[in-house]
């Protein structure tokens, strides 16, 4: 398996980088994005940097440590003297493009994707339909809204009846599987819709794919010459539940991952393509990892998340491990890339590749 290749490294005056690393958040993947945000911090400072530990409580007020008197920030101001902040949140607030654009009045480099890429990606709904015009193959879906569901209920059963059964009806603005019910016939099909709206204001159902799920994850690397965006090897999921839910995704033993995939050459090289194509059309930055059914030759799109899961059971660092980026370089490179944007060096389109 030969590993991924390219620019990175320390940063330009040799010396530890100071990071805020921010964790918690009001939504409902607050505990997770606790767990990622303390093994970000456990890698940074494994790699020899100073780590500024801030928790987003569930209320919403940030805290140095969790702890004392609410932060206070002031626009150009940066945040608490670092040199660049790790947002490590999952979810609406954290990933929708709320605290990027906060972080950009701040004028602070962070990791990860800026406003547009994150409120895209997050919004299942609206993501699919990029996807879409791009020409990128995927799961067949459709989107709602609750005021269709209320005026013409059996208008709306009745569209979704080309997606065949089963069905996976998704808040559109949820991870980790949140919220997520599996619908086997066409009676339950209210009762789940309207347990989705009670999440979210807006919903999307998909029909079941066949063959195996598979992620990949995207780096984007800091090179000297521009920008470079770089595939990792292929990983299947297996696990034994009915499908891949929250508990079999952060239980410790709910999954397998298996690298390389179980999947063909072909394949792997389309789930390769299909990644670095999704990342680039929504215009991410800095790391993402695509998720993908695949039945054969037939490779289909699943989502994309802008800021993966970095718990000790995640799947994004075992996928780049296994392409030759340890932990702690990984997010060495994740920093710098921030570091690098935000001074606005040249920035050529670059080549996104798979190796």
């Amino acid at each position: 398996m030969s590993p991924l290749v390219g620019g990175g490294g320390a940063r330009s005056d040799g010396g530890a980088l100071r990071v805020a690393v921010i964790a918690g958040g009001p939504s409902s993947e607050h505990d997770v994005s606790l767990s990622s945000g303390s093994s970000v911090r456990a890698g940074l400072l494994a790699g020899g940097h100073e780590v500024i530990w801030v928790i987003v409580g569930r209320d919403g007020v940030w805290r140095r440590d969790g702890e004392g008197e609410p932060l206070s920030v002031s626009p150009g101001g940066g945040l608490l003297e670092a040199d660049v902040a790790f947002p490590v949140l999952h979810g609406p607030y954290g990933e929708d493009g709320t605290v990027q654009g906060l972080l950009e009045t701040l004028g602070i480099p962070y990791v990860g994707a800026g406003v547009a890429a994150s409120a895209v990606c997050l919004d299942k709904v609206t993501f699919k339909e990029l996807m879409s015009v791009a020409g990128v193959p995927q799961v067949d879906y459709r989107g709602l809204d609750e005021a269709s569901l209320r005026d013409s209920p059996e208008t709306v059963i009745a569209e979704l009846e080309p997606l065949g059964l089963p069905v996976f009806v998704k808040p559109a603005h949820f991870g980790s599987s949140l919220g997520i019910v599996k619908v086997s016939s066409r009676e339950e099909l209210p009762a789940a819709l309207a347990g989705a709206f009670e999440h979210d204001r807006r919903v999307i159902v998909e029909a079941m794919a066949r063959g195996v799920e598979v992620e990949c994850g995207v780096l984007e690397l800091p090179v000297q010459d521009g920008r470079e965006v770089l595939a990792s090897h292929p990983g299947e999921i297996v696990f034994s539940g009915d499908w891949y839910d929250y508990r079999a995704k952060y239980t410790p033993g709910g999954m397998e991952l298996l690298i390389p995939a179980r999947i063909s050459p072909t394949a792997a090289a389309r789930v390769r393509e299909l990644a670095l194509a999704a990342f680039t059309h929504v215009g991410c930055a800095g790391l993402a990892r695509v998720d993908f059914f695949v039945d054969g030759e037939a490779v289909l799109l699943n989502e994309l998340n802008t800021m993966p899961g970095f718990t000790p059971t995640s799947v994004y660092g075992k996928l780049l491990d296994a392409s030759g980026i340890a932990y702690a370089e990984l997010l060495e490179r994740l920093c710098q890339t921030a570091l690098r944007r935000h001074r606005r060096e040249p920035a050529a389109d670059g080549a996104a590749r798979a190796t």
